[in-house]
């Protein structure tokens, strides 16, 4: 297979920003990638657009140059991103065309995704009934795995702290007030186990990822990112999910198994070699199960390397070291690129206070998209 280089990223902040439009960030991000890559919007020769609010984020080619090129828009919910990322890169691979960009972008409104349930396909009585995508799933799915595993409360509040944290570091975050584990386990129960301030919370913003053959990406940069796999997978049997009404439970159901397993095996590393870790955490539920299904450590060693340190930028195994979903928030469009960014910069030594020790030479992100699809990428230097 034909490696892909990742030759520039470009990111416009998340979080609220009055009177300024999903696309309009989109077309400051790939600003951001061009100049990253030293290059010219006129350069670029395809692109792939995601995003949840917008339904044909190609018009941004209006804003950054109608150049005539081909252009593919995505969705597949929270893993829109990396479904992007994974349709450029492969493009490539197949050598229809040797450098493309990626780009997501969304403008959410306040509050959860309740907007319109025929996106999915769902029957507005769904919605109405109070079954649509709500807090409840994810307090479900987190009670679950508790008491299951043996994770404590105040382990969620670990996980929601640290990315607090890692948030006051990044500039381009949402959230950068770090928040101590009483004032997160004392929030508002919303549902139990998770509390307020242990969710991510729907926003606004926009990134891009320009991408090229990797035997010319030395025209470009000195300091080139090889995307070695970007795997996607849906769920087996069952949910115990969103969008659910009825199906049972099964402890052998998540695609982020399936593809953390595919990606790992298609770029040629194991979990251990990874030397920082993107992981989707829309709670802090999320991102305690997700280091399980990804590959990172048993179902229930989670509390003991919480207590340890180990996901902090300074342990073992950094997880979400620009604060995650959880202080970034989460346009879906954006999110997975979001992930690929920070990673990229960590590879490349440029991710300033939040920069992990050593010199990382393999980065790793997962997203989960509901009703059931999964992905996970893995980048080298």
């Amino acid at each position: 297979m034909n490696d892909v280089a990742i030759i520039g990223v470009g990111l416009h902040p998340f979080g609220r920003f009055e009177g300024k439009s999903a696309m309009e960030m989109g077309a400051d991000a790939i600003q951001a990638a061009l100049s990253d890559a030293c290059l010219d919007w006129k350069d670029i020769q395809f692109g792939v657009g995601g995003s949840h609010e917008v339904s044909n984020p190609d018009a941004v080619t209006r804003l950054v140059g109608l150049t005539g090129i081909p252009f593919t828009d995505v969705f597949n919910a929270c893993a829109t991103a990396a479904t992007a990322t994974q349709v450029c890169a492969d493009t490539i691979r197949l050598g229809k065309y040797d450098i493309g960009i990626a780009v997501g972008m969304d403008k959410h409104p306040r509050g959860a995704f309740t907007d319109d349930p025929a996106k999915l396909a769902l029957p507005a009585w769904y919605a109405e009934n109070g079954q649509f995508l709500t807090t409840k799933f994810f307090g479900m799915k987190a009670n679950r795995y508790s008491h299951d595993h043996g994770i404590s409360a105040q382990t969620l509040a670990k996980v929601a702290a640290k990315n607090y944290r890692n948030g006051e570091l990044n500039p381009n975050a949402f959230r950068r007030k770090p928040l101590s584990e009483e004032e997160i386990l004392n929030s508002a129960v919303l549902n139990y186990p998770l509390t307020q301030y242990m969710f991510c919370a729907p926003d606004e913003g926009a990134a891009a990822v320009i991408m090229c053959r990797a035997d010319i990406a030395h025209r470009y940069t000195s300091k080139p990112v090889y995307l070695r796999a970007t795997e996607i997978r849906t769920r087996r049997y069952g949910a115990y999910e969103v969008h659910a009404t009825c199906a049972p439970i099964e402890e052998d159901v998540s695609p982020t198994v399936y593809a953390s397993r595919a990606a790992f095996e298609v770029a040629g590393v194991a979990p251990e070699e990874v030397d920082v870790i993107q992981l989707q955490d829309t709670d802090a539920g999320a991102e305690v199960i997700h280091m399980a299904e990804a590959g990172f450590c048993a179902d229930g060693e989670q509390e003991k390397l919480l207590a340890e340190g180990a996901t902090e930028i300074t342990g073992r195994m950094p997880v979400n070291t620009d604060g995650g979903l959880i202080a970034n928030g989460e346009p879906i469009g954006a999110s997975g690129l979001r992930q690929v960014h920070e990673l990229v910069r960590q590879l490349r030594g440029e991710a300033g206070e939040r920069q992990v020790r050593g010199t990382p030479r393999v980065g790793f992100a997962q997203v989960y998209g509901a009703p059931g699809t999964a992905a996970a990428s893995i980048l080298t230097t």
